[in-house]
């Protein structure tokens, strides 16, 4: 049986076995693009009059099904054909014993050869949509989420194509706060035409990059800072650790001033008592440090958050915590309740961790934006609680009341010991 060969080119010489495959084939398919640094190959001569040039994809696939038994095909592919390339649909068009692949190096190889940077722990992804633009393919990975990804990875490397270009890269990264006040905390490398005679190296950062324009193809490559926590001023500031995990913040790990934070516990409950949607909107009204919206952000990248508080100082503590985590679901609103919700679009959970008084307004706001869903309220005495158990039936939703007593070891003249902290009431209303 014949077999068809899947051989990368663009940056070496072929290998001695890569360079007889081609040079017997019956036929060498490739495209305009690869065929002008084809050219440039001591091969080229020998085989110019078998080369096969196809407008798409699938034209080239639907040659070599229809002719690989009878002919020798050798197909040139962009670097390594098994990195986000054309040898993945061969291989499932064909199955693997009817496929040999001969690759070069990957572009992503080159780019961080090239700009001198090590590829270890790096995230390599694709944003390439495919070749036709009516036709994207579903990525793993979507564009909105490079802030996070940085966050978890340190560096990301990405195969971009004409939508998801390094301008719209570096446009998201700036939409996010991942490096408001900082600028210098992200470095994007943009590596275009690698292995052609143009080939040209550009650095900067997201607000240098952002103005463009880059030729194609290109790969970028994001690093993070690592002398600098993403977000701070402080140029002495510890380098945020790559945080891998969904769900678990401990207190000492978010920013947060004069104790406003949910604790750890009481936040665990809190959350399942929300009930999160995977998509959807999410109010936290009173937020104070963000530590409920972090959770919720982190647990489900597709659910859209409001972060709402009054407080300037706590707003700036928000999104220092948006920053450090890497979380890009997360909208912080400055503003007090009901009022600054008014414009929000309809959520399907809210959380009241502070209502300032206004608790009655608060839940009659979310009721009158909410079709179905869940609103919680905590409360740490008996008149707030009473309060809002009030003001959910009155508005509709059906009450459910937990307390969560919680106590935590310390050391006492060398003995373990619990303290109990302040009880919480957590209150929970659901309508149908």
């Amino acid at each position: 049986m014949n077999k068809t060969y899947v051989v990368g080119i663009g940056f070496r010489p072929l290998g001695q076995k890569a360079a007889d495959v081609v040079r017997t084939s019956d036929a060498v398919l490739t495209n305009d693009r690869l065929l002008k640094v084809f050219k440039s190959y001591r091969e080229y001569e020998t085989v110019q009059e078998r080369i096969i040039i196809h407008d798409s994809v699938y034209e080239t696939v639907d040659y070599i099904i229809e002719n690989y038994r009878e002919k020798k095909i050798s197909l040139l592919a962009a670097g390594d054909p098994m990195f986000f390339g054309i040898g993945r649909l061969i291989v499932e068009k064909l199955g693997q014993d009817a496929v040999e692949v001969y690759p070069d190096l990957s572009s992503i190889q080159v780019a961080f050869s090239r700009v001198k940077e090590t590829s270890n722990n790096a995230l390599l992804l694709s944003l390439h949509g495919g070749p036709d633009p009516e036709k994207r393919r579903r990525l793993e990975h979507d564009i909105a989420e490079l802030p996070e990804l940085l966050a978890k990875h340190g560096t990301v490397a990405i195969l971009t194509d004409r939508v998801n270009s390094p301008e719209k890269i570096a446009e998201t990264l700036l939409k996010r706060s991942e490096v408001r006040g900082q600028r210098s905390a992200l470095k994007m490398y943009v590596c275009e035409k690698l292995g052609y005679p143009e080939e040209r190296i550009v650095e900067g950062t997201p607000g240098e990059i952002v103005k463009g324009p880059f030729e194609h193809p290109n790969v970028v490559i994001v690093k993070r800072s690592e002398d600098r926590k993403i977000g701070s001023t402080d140029a002495g500031a510890r380098s945020p650790r790559p945080y891998i995990f969904s769900f678990g913040l401990r207190e000492s790990e978010i920013e947060h001033a004069k104790g406003l934070i949910t604790k750890d516990e009481v936040r665990a409950v809190t959350i399942h008592k929300l009930r999160l949607p995977r998509t959807g909107v999410f109010w936290d009204v009173g937020a104070g440090s963000g530590s409920v919206s972090l959770e919720a952000a982190r647990l489900f990248p597709d659910l859209n958050v409001f972060a709402v508080e009054k407080r300037l100082e706590q707003i700036h503590i928000i999104d220092e915590n948006i920053n450090n985590f890497g979380v890009s679901n997360v909208n912080t609103v400055q503003g007090n309740a009901p009022d600054a919700l008014r414009d929000l679009p309809a959520p399907q959970r809210v959380f009241v961790g502070g209502s300032g008084g206004g608790m009655s307004d608060i839940v009659q706001c979310a009721a009158g934006a909410m079709n179905t869903g869940i609103i919680v309220a905590n409360a740490t005495t008996i008149e707030t609680l009473n309060e809002a158990i009030q003001c959910f039936e009155k508005n509709g939703y059906h009450v459910d009341v937990a307390e969560v007593s919680v106590s935590r070891s310390k050391m006492v003249g060398g003995k373990r010991h619990m303290s109990a902290l302040n009880p919480i009431f957590i209150v929970a209303g659901e309508i149908i």
